[in-house]
């Protein structure tokens, strides 16, 4: 992916971030991550129904690597059963440490590829993904 592509997909997630905006309902799980060198904090509710994650939502305040990250997360999670999810993420972590991982699973997820040059914005890109870590364990 050319550095505009990924430039411009990570723009508009931060600027029209999907699904931003908690529910109030008592099926959803909510799990708070914050970055302790930023200002970076994330509310992120995870409903799951019968294995599948069903839907995902967001709010907090957030550099744009983080936003965006929690924009495209939620993107490429709705829909996925545990087993699914954890490839995924499995994909995810090894991209941004820098190991060989599977493009076609991550689909935008790779903008954020290059990121682990940079070591604290590659906290900002992992972020949202500590509490899909989380519902992963509970699932």
């Amino acid at each position: 992916m050319d550095t505009l592509t990924r430039r411009n997909i990570m723009l508009e997630n931060y600027q029209s971030p999907y699904h931003r905006g908690l529910v109030q309902n008592e099926d959803y799980l909510l799990f708070n991550t914050s970055n302790e060198s930023c200002i970076d904090h994330l509310d992120i509710q995870y409903q799951v129904t019968d294995g599948i994650i069903t839907d995902i939502r967001f709010d907090g305040e957030a550099c744009a690597v983080s936003t965006s990250a929690a924009s495209l997360m939620i993107k490429t999670f709705i829909g996925k059963n545990k087993e699914e999810a954890l490839d995924i993420l499995i994909n995810y972590e090894k991209m941004l440490s820098g190991e060989a991982y599977d493009e076609t699973m991550l689909k935008d997820l790779v903008v954020y590829e290059d990121i682990g040059k940079q070591p604290n914005r590659k906290r900002c890109a992992y972020l949202p993904f500590e509490s899909l870590r989380k519902l992963l364990q509970k699932m």
